[in-house]
């Protein structure tokens, strides 16, 4: 088949025809599937609150209703726990979240003059 241009041009092969190079038309590719991979689960951090003798329980609670989206009742035990006990979890989530949970509280407890210390551990 010629062109306009002096040129040929490669013909289609037809069913059952084989390009002169021993090549049947194919570009050689196959399909490959992959294995399925189970996803692994993200580890988990506790993120808990120690206790001290100077940040003021209202202030502990302000923070868990802030940071950790507690509803009044719910950061009352748990400040109540703190107090108590010496430490409380405000919650549980994945490395990145409870990170930035600790330096929010962290900030915030600072920038009021507050000594309260927040840390985050493996579960």
């Amino acid at each position: 088949m010629e062109s306009r241009f002096g040129h040929s041009h490669a013909r289609v092969l037809g069913a059952g025809e084989r390009s002169p190079g021993g090549d049947d038309g194919r570009s050689g590719t196959a399909i490959i599937t992959k294995p399925k991979t189970k996803t692994k689960k993200p580890n988990l951090y506790r993120v808990l609150l120690l206790n001290d003798d100077y940040t003021p329980m209202e202030f502990v609670v302000l923070i868990l209703e802030r940071f950790f989206n507690k509803n009044r009742d719910e950061a009352t035990m748990i400040m109540l726990h703190v107090h108590q006990n010496g430490v409380g979890e405000c919650g549980v989530f994945t490395y990145e979240v409870a990170e930035t949970k600790v330096t929010q509280v962290m900030d915030f407890a600072r920038k009021h003059q507050h000594p309260l210390q927040c840390v985050m551990e493996k579960k």
